[in-house]
C-alpha cells in the first residue's frame, strides 16, 4: 500500500436502510412474485414472515427491541401498512404477530415476557391471537368458548375455539379461557399438552393464513403461560394497541387501490376522471385517516373515554375506506376487474375480511353506540 493510499480517507458507509425500507425490501423480493398464489392457493408464506421479521418489522412496538428503545407503536402499523399493499393474507398474519407480541409486551407474568418476547420481537417464533371470542365476550356479543379448571400448579381448559389464525404446530397464541371468578388469558403452543388443530374451512380470501379451529382436550395450561389472571384489566391495557395495528392492513390497502388506479392506461383513465372516486381523493382520505392513526399511537395506554372513542373511530374508518376503496378500484378498471383471479378483484375480497374480522364493523358501532370500555 502506498503513502498516498495510506492517507486517503475511507469511502463513507452507505447509509443504513430504516426499517420501512428493510420490509419494503422483503415485499418486493419474497412476497410480491407469491401474491397470486397466496390467494389462489391458500399458501401460507411462512419463510416470508420469518424474514419481516428478521429485518425489524415485529420489533418496532417491543420496548427495547425496535429502532428506538421506546414502544413505537406507530412504526408496527406502517411497517404493516407496507406488506398490506402487496398482500392482506400476509399483512393479517403481520398483525397476529405483532398482536401477541403485544400481549407479551403487556403481560403481567415477567417470566413469560422474558422467555418470549425477544424470539416474537425478530419473529424467530411465530404466533396467533385467539383473542376473537373474548373479544365477542367482553361486549356481550358471544359466551367464552373454553373453560377451565384451577389444579395444582396451573389449569385444566376444555373446549373450541373456531377461528386462529398464523398457527401450525408448534406455534404459539393467545387464549382465554373462563375460570369461574375470572376470566383468564395465557398463552398455548400448538400440539402441546393437549392443544389440537381441528380442521379449518375455506374461505374466499385470506385462505393462506394458517387459520384453523383449535381443540383444547383436557389441556394443562401451566402457571408460567399465564399472561394475565384478570382478562377484564389486561384487556383494557391491550385493546387500543390491538385495534391500532389493525389499521395497517387498511391503509395498505386503500394505498395499493390508488396506485393501481394510476397505473391503468392512460385511455381508462381518462374515462374514469368521471367517476366520483379516483385516487386523489382515496389518497387525500388516506392521508387524514393515517395522521390520526399515528397520533392516537403514540399514546398507547391512555385510558381517557374519549381516546378509547378515537381508536374505534379510526379503526372503523379504515374499514369503511378500504370498502369504499375497492369498490372504486373495481368501477376504475372495468371488465378487467371481473377477470377471475385479477389484483382486482382479489383486494376488493380482502377488503371485506378488514370490516369482518373481529372487531367487526357491527361490533364496533355496538362498542361506540354503548360506550363500552372493555
Amino acid at each position: 500500500m502506498s503513502l498516498a493510499d495510506a492517507a486517503a480517507p475511507l469511502a463513507p458507509a452507505p447509509p443504513k436502510k430504516d426499517v420501512l425500507a428493510r420490509v419494503r425490501g422483503v415485499v418486493a423480493r419474497e412476497l410480491r412474485p407469491l401474491a397470486a398464489r397466496i390467494d389462489a392457493e391458500g399458501l401460507y408464506p411462512s419463510h416470508v414472515l420469518k424474514q419481516l421479521g428478521a429485518v425489524g418489522a415485529f420489533a418496532q412496538h417491543h420496548e427495547g427491541f425496535g429502532e428506538s428503545a421506546a414502544i413505537d407503536l406507530g412504526r408496527a402499523i406502517q411497517a404493516m401498512s407496507a406488506v398490506a399493499e402487496v398482500c392482506l393474507s400476509t399483512a393479517f398474519c403481520a398483525w397476529c404477530q405483532d398482536a401477541f407480541g403485544w400481549y407479551l409486551q403487556n403481560s403481567e407474568n415477567a417470566g413469560l415476557r422474558a422467555r418470549l418476547q425477544a424470539d416474537a420481537a425478530s419473529g424467530a417464533i411465530l404466533g396467533g391471537t385467539g383473542l376473537s371470542n373474548p373479544m365477542k365476550a367482553l361486549s356481550g356479543i358471544e359466551p367464552m368458548k373454553l373453560k377451565g379448571e384451577r389444579v395444582t400448579g396451573g389449569y385444566r381448559v376444555d373446549g373450541v375455539l373456531p377461528w386462529v389464525s398464523n398457527l401450525e404446530t408448534g406455534h404459539y397464541f393467545a387464549f382465554c379461557f373462563d375460570a369461574g371468578s375470572e376470566a383468564i388469558i395465557a398463552i398455548a403452543r400448538l400440539g402441546f399438552d393437549g392443544v389440537e388443530s381441528r380442521k379449518g374451512a375455506k374461505f374466499i380470501a385470506l385462505d393462506g393464513t394458517a387459520t384453523r379451529a383449535v381443540g383444547f382436550k383436557n389441556a394443562f395450561v401451566p402457571d408460567s403461560m399465564l399472561l394475565s389472571e384478570a382478562l377484564p384489566r389486561f384487556a383494557r391495557s391491550i385493546k387500543p394497541g390491538f385495534l391500532l395495528l389493525q389499521t395497517g392492513m387498511a391503509a395498505g390497502l386503500v394505498r395499493n387501490c390508488a396506485q393501481l388506479m394510476r397505473e391503468l392506461p392512460t385511455r381508462m383513465r381518462e374515462v374514469n376522471a368521471y367517476l366520483p372516486i379516483g385516487p386523489g381523493a382515496l389518497e387525500e382520505k388516506l392521508g387524514e385517516l393515517e395522521g390520526e392513526i399515528l397520533t392516537l399511537a403514540a399514546a398507547p395506554f391512555e385510558n381517557d373515554a374519549d381516546y378509547l372513542r378515537r381508536v374505534l373511530s379510526a379503526r372503523l374508518e379504515g374499514s369503511r375506506l378500504a370498502l369504499e376503496a375497492t369498490q372504486a378500484l373495481m368501477l376504475h378498471a372495468g371488465a378487467s376487474a371481473y377477470l377471475r383471479n385479477s389484483v382486482y378483484s382479489r383486494r376488493l375480497r380482502e377488503s371485506y375480511f378488514v370490516a369482518i374480522v373481529t372487531p367487526a364493523t357491527k361490533h364496533l358501532l355496538k362498542d361506540l353506540s354503548t360506550g363500552s370500555d372493555a
